[in-house]
């Protein structure tokens, strides 16, 4: 049997044809730029007119989403799309058809993982319990979260919109930034998203390049220019990492600032959920930062929790660096489907 497998973001769309025959096996792929479509079914009508005769169109889908999906039903607001499982299900010809949220389908993917698909930072030193309970952050243009819970052959995955939780003030130097945020962007409250994120390292660099210090870094012009997102504006997030890797002093503090937050809302996480079977960090920063990530900067944050110290520095850490894991791990959804 071949199945359908999709991940869908604002940037790009991945649609994938794998077959079922013991294990998953992929035989046709395509890469789509989201906004150059008018919807997700045009898109999908394109890539089943473009599968190789000799491969049987699909009966199974799965679509991951950037977004919210509610009773088969989500949207992707920087698209305006709104799709519907019965639309896609009926356009594709299919017999099954889920539309699962982008951080949770992480979860169906995760047991199936090859080693070539993540890092493990920290190793597990707890003792095998009778089931596993798993968690997933992900820190990409947004922040997203996640849990799990793999017992023998079941998966359960549960969606979460915690980054958007109150962001936990620990130091000095984070109640200057979070005040400056809040006057800059006239906002009452600042998440964890808007400072553990892809833009939140760019709302770092900009608070930092805004300060007396700054005013002839090179980086300021660019750092003004991206606040309003304006057309063909540089990837101040790139660059403020690709200047800190470089050796600038002032975009080094301003990443190890974020390093520091995103170890802390992830050990906040992991608490949270106690996951034995694991925290595993994803996202389209991940593998880009593996080296922050790994650092004592990260992991000192991860377990400094009090009287949990312990129970977090033996925890397994893991991060995911297959920037086809969400595709993958729909296929795996679409396998249980079927």
């Amino acid at each position: 049997m071949n199945i359908l497998a999709g991940d869908i973001g604002g940037t790009k769309t991945l649609l994938a044809l794998y077959n079922l025959n013991g294990h998953i096996s992929k035989l046709h792929q395509k890469q789509y730029v989201s906004y150059q479509w008018e919807s997700l079914e045009s898109i999908i009508t394109d890539f089943l007119d473009c599968i190789p005769k000799k491969y049987n169109q699909p009966k199974m889908g799965c679509l991951a989403l950037a977004g919210p999906v509610i009773n088969g039903i989500a949207s992707i607001t920087n698209l305006g799309w709104t799709i519907t499982e019965k639309n896609i299900k009926e356009i594709a010809g299919l017999d099954k058809l889920e539309l699962v949220n982008d951080i949770k389908i992480l979860i169906y993917g995760i047991p199936y993982l090859n080693p070539e698909q993540f890092v493990q930072i920290q190793s597990n030193k707890l003792q095998n319990l009778s089931y596993e309970t798993i968690a997933v952050i992900a820190a990409g243009t947004g922040l997203g979260m996640a849990k799990g819970l793999c017992h023998k052959n079941t998966i359960l995955a549960f969606p979460s919109e915690g980054g958007h939780r109150e962001f936990a003030i620990r130091t000095k130097q984070e109640w200057r930034l979070v005040k400056w945020l809040k006057n800059d962007l006239n906002l009452e409250r600042i998440s964890i998203e808007r400072i553990v994120s892809g833009n939140g390292l760019g709302h770092i660099a900009r608070w930092r390049l805004s300060q007396a210090d700054a005013m002839v870094h090179p980086l300021r012009k660019v750092s003004e220019e991206w606040k309003y997102k304006k057309q063909n504006c540089p990837d101040l997030p790139a660059l403020v990492s690709k200047a800190a890797n470089n050796g600038d002093g002032l975009m080094e503090e301003v990443l190890q600032i974020w390093l520091s937050a995103y170890g802390s809302a992830a050990g906040d996480l992991a608490l949270q959920e106690l996951c034995h079977g694991g925290l595993w960090i994803a996202g389209g920063t991940a593998g880009k930062n593996l080296q922050g990530i790994r650092s004592a900067t990260f992991l000192e944050a991860f377990k400094r929790k009090g009287r949990f110290h312990e129970y977090l520095e033996n925890l397994p850490v893991m991060v995911l660096i297959d920037p086809e894991a969400g595709l993958f791990s729909a296929a795996c959804r679409a396998r249980m489907l079927a």
